[in-house]
C-alpha cells in the first residue's frame, strides 16, 4: 500500500514539474515561475506531513525521489560555481572591465561584509532582549548536549585560529586542490589565484601583446561557454526550488519548531530587521529598493529554499549584474561573501545565542561591555565561515567558544536547524550583492541604467 501511495504521489509531483515546463514554454516571466514553485512546493510539503506524518515510510520515499529533482539542481550550481567565479575574473582583467585597483576593491568589499555584519550582531543582540530569550529555559538533553561537543571538537582546530592565521588560510597554497572546494574558504582562494593570472596578463599585454591576445581570445570562447552551462542550469530553477521546498516542509519537525517558537519568531524578525537595512544601504548608492527586491527575488528565493550560498552563486552573480555591478567586483564580492561577514549565519545567529547564554552564566546581556564584546567578536568571526549548510553552527562554536560561554544551546537548535537556516542563507547572498552594489558605487563604475531595465525570461 505505501509503495502505490508514494508511486501516487511522485505522479503528481510529476504534473507539477509539468506545470512548470509548461509556464517555461508559455515565457511567464522567471521570477513568477519562481515564486509559484516555492509556494506550491510549501503546500505540497504541508500536505506531505498532514496525510502522512514528518517520520512515515511514505513521507521518506517521496521525499528521497523527489531529493533527486533539488539535489541534482544544488549539484549542478555547485558543479559551474568554481568554473564561473575563476573564468569571470580572469575575463574581467582581460576585458579591463576593472578599471579600479583591485586592492582598492577589495577593502570596499570586505570592510563592507563585516561592517554589515557588526549590524547585523547589534540587531541580532537587540532582537534576543526584545524577545527576552534565554537559554536557561530551554531544556538540553543528553543526545542534544553530546552533538554540541561533537561540533565542538570537530571545529576545535578552526575555532582556536588567531585573526591572522584566519586571513592566512584564505591564500591559496595549491590552487588546484582549492579548485575542488576541499576547504571552507577554496572560494575566496581561487579569487586570489585568479586575481594573480589577471594581473599577470596586464602585465604579459604591455611586453607580449600577441600571447597576450591569444590568451584573451582563449578565455572570452571559455567563458561563453560556462556562462551558457550557467543559463542550462538556471532553467532548472522552478524545478529545484518546488523539490527542495516541499522536502523541507514535509520533513520538518513541528514539535521542535513549536517548543522553540520564540526563538524562531525572534530570528525572523532580525533577519527581516537586517533585510531592511541592506534595503537601505542600496538606497544611498542610487538604486530603488523596489527595484532591488524584483531583481534579486529568484536569487533569494533559491537562497531560501536550498540553505546554500555556495549553491546560489551564480544566480548571485547574474543577479549583481542586473543591477549594474561590472562583472568583475560582482564575482569578487559574491565570492568573499561565501567565507566572510555572512550577516545571518555568522553575525545575528551566534549573537542571539551569546545574548541567551550569557544569563545562565552570570553575565548580564544588557551589559555595555558585555554587547561591544560580542559585536566585536563575531566581527572578527566572520571570516572564514563556509558558505554551506552547517555554517551557522560553525560560526556560533567560534563566537561561544571566544566568549568562554557553552555551546550545548547549539546542539538542541540543530533540530530547528532547516526552518531558520532559510532565512539566514537568503540575508548572507543579500549581503553580498549589497557588498557588490556599494563597492561599485564607491568605485564609480555602478551602471544604475541597467536596474532599471525590463527582466529577460530566463
Amino acid at each position: 500500500m505505501d509503495t502505490v501511495l508514494v508511486i501516487l504521489n511522485l505522479a503528481i509531483a510529476v504534473s507539477v514539474l509539468g506545470l512548470f515546463f509548461y509556464l517555461g514554454k508559455r515565457h511567464v516571466s522567471f521570477s513568477k515561475r519562481v515564486l509559484l514553485a516555492l509556494f506550491i512546493g510549501i503546500l505540497a510539503g504541508f500536505l506531505v506531513q498532514w496525510i502522512y506524518g514528518a517520520s512515515s515510510t511514505v513521507t521518506t520515499e517521496t521525499t528521497d525521489w523527489l531529493g533527486i529533482v533539488g539535489g541534482s539542481y544544488v549539484k549542478f550550481l555547485q558543479m559551474i560555481a568554481i568554473p564561473l567565479v575563476f573564468v569571470s575574473i580572469v575575463t574581467a582583467f582581460t576585458r579591463l572591465e576593472l578599471k579600479t585597483n583591485i586592492a582598492k576593491i577589495g577593502l570596499w568589499i570586505i570592510g563592507t561584509l563585516v561592517v554589515t555584519a557588526a549590524i547585523a550582531a547589534v540587531i541580532g543582540i537587540g532582537s534576543a532582549l526584545l524577545f527576552h530569550l534565554d537559554a536557561g529555559n530551554i531544556n538540553q538533553g543528553g543526545a542534544e548536549l553530546a552533538r554540541a561537543k561533537e561540533l565542538q571538537d570537530s571545529y576545535a582546530s578552526i575555532g582556536d585560529q588567531t585573526l591572522p592565521q584566519k586571513i592566512l588560510e584564505l591564500l591559496p597554497a595549491n590552487p588546484f586542490l582549492d579548485m575542488t572546494g576541499a576547504r571552507a574558504t577554496s572560494t575566496i582562494a581561487v579569487v586570489v589565484f585568479a586575481a594573480f593570472i589577471g594581473i599577470a596578463f596586464l602585465g604579459v599585454q604591455r611586453k607580449q601583446p600577441n600571447e597576450a591576445a591569444t590568451f584573451a581570445k582563449g578565455i572570452d570562447a571559455i567563458y561563453a561557454i560556462v556562462l551558457r552551462i550557467v543559463r542550462l542550469i538556471l532553467r532548472l530553477t522552478p524545478y529545484g526550488v518546488f523539490a527542495i521546498m516541499t522536502n523541507t516542509v514535509a520533513t520538518s519537525d513541528a514539535n521542535a519548531i513549536i517548543k522553540l517558537g520564540s526563538f524562531v519568531i525572534a530570528s525572523y524578525v532580525a533577519l527581516i530587521a537586517m533585510f531592511v537595512i541592506h534595503l537601505l544601504i542600496v538606497s544611498l548608492t542610487g538604486i530603488s529598493p523596489i527595484t532591488y527586491i524584483r531583481k534579486t527575488l529568484p536569487v533569494l528565493t533559491f537562497a531560501f529554499t536550498s540553505r546554500t550560498s555556495a549553491g546560489a552563486l551564480p544566480l548571485n552573480i547574474d543577479t549583481q549584474q542586473k543591477l549594474g555591478v561590472p562583472s568583475g567586483i560582482a564575482n569578487f564580492a559574491a565570492s568573499f561573501g561565501l567565507s566572510i561577514g555572512q550577516n545571518g549565519c555568522a553575525a545575528i545567529y551566534p549573537a542571539m545565542l551569546a545574548i541567551m547564554i550569557a544569563p545562565t552564566v552570570g553575565i548580564d546581556p544588557t551589559s555595555i561591555s558585555f554587547i561591544l564584546t560580542v559585536v566585536a567578536v563575531v566581527a572578527i568571526s566572520s571570516f572564514g565561515v563556509a558558505g554551506v549548510g552547517g555554517g551557522a553552527t560553525f560560526a556560533a562554536i567560534i563566537v561561544l567558544s571566544a566568549l568562554n560561554l557553552p555551546v550545548g544551546l547549539a546542539g538542541v537548535l540543530i533540530s530547528i536547524e532547516p526552518l531558520i537556516d532559510m532565512g539566514r542563507t537568503a540575508l548572507n547572498v543579500s549581503d553580498s550583492m549589497v557588498a557588490g552594489v556599494v563597492t561599485s558605487r564607491a568605485t564609480g563604475t555602478l551602471e544604475k541604467d541597467r536596474a532599471t531595465r525590463e527582466e529577460v525570461t530566463a
